[in-house]
């Protein structure tokens, strides 16, 4: 196992948006890999950190970040969207990578990393990636995993008050903003096929409660038939951070890159 790298800072957004977005970046061979965290999750959880001893030991380019109201990075978590936690991962790709770095989106990471492909390859940037590995890919989370699995009473916190405290099994509630949900809905892919132009591996738990694997079939639906592969693990819940749901990770990460 390698030291961890220094923490960086890389300012992004101006003003009164401007977030210091907390950065660990470990330097090596490329593409780079770029670890894209979930919801409510920080860059130094077990599967991060993980792939980081992996980088270490095989001399590989390793990248990973916090979004802002996540960890060590500045902001409110009650003020972040997609659209913003968005704007942060493709200014940390774009700063951070040379080409073509291979993206590994863990629950909201694993949407937020098909949306920065898509951006990414639209605009012919050279840092459109050559791969995506994603673990439980919690895509249009805000609307189907949400919204449409809310109670009605949630439902109606959220237009009234604008906010609903959703209770969770990982700790104390938090924050489900009216903002959140309605900017979600600027970024829904499951209505169309999608497209992100590189080989796509996912990882999913059929115990997983968070992100069914059933609504994971459904987004495979969408992707091209060639360069996709689904593995699923009939015991795996949503984190799969168990050691052996590691090994599962790094081999796909390992082979990818």
């Amino acid at each position: 196992m390698g030291n961890t790298p220094d923490l960086q800072f890389l300012g992004v957004g101006a003003d009164d948006t401007r977030r210091d977005i907390a950065v660990l970046s470990r330097s090596g061979a490329g593409p780079a890999v770029v670890w894209l965290g979930g919801f409510r999750s920080d860059m130094r959880a077990t599967k991060a950190t993980a792939l980081d001893d992996w980088a270490a030991d095989a001399g590989r380019a390793f990248l990973r970040f916090d979004y802002s109201g996540h960890g060590e990075s500045s902001g409110r978590f009650e003020d972040g969207t997609i659209s913003r936690w968005l704007e942060e991962s493709i200014a940390v790709i774009s700063a951070q990578t040379t080409a073509a770095p291979i993206l590994v989106g863990s629950s909201m990471g694993g949407w937020l990393a098909l949306l920065a492909t898509l951006r990414l390859r639209a605009e012919g940037s050279p840092h459109a990636p050559a791969g995506l590995v994603l673990i439980a890919p919690a895509v249009d989370f805000t609307e189907r995993l949400m919204w449409e699995a809310f109670p009605e009473e949630a439902r109606q916190a959220i237009e009234r008050e604008g906010v609903f405290m959703r209770p969770s099994q990982y700790g104390e509630p938090y924050a489900i903003t009216r903002r959140l949900i309605e900017d979600g809905r600027r970024h829904l892919l499951l209505d169309g096929a999608i497209e992100p132009g590189c080989p796509v591996h996912i990882l999913q738990g059929m115990e997983d409660p968070d992100v069914p694997w059933r609504h994971v079939l459904r987004f495979v639906e969408h992707l091209p038939g060639e360069a996709v592969t689904l593995t699923l693990i009939k015991d795996g819940d949503h984190r799969l951070s168990r050691p052996e749901d590691i090994e599962r990770l790094v081999a796909a990460v390992a082979a990818m890159a």
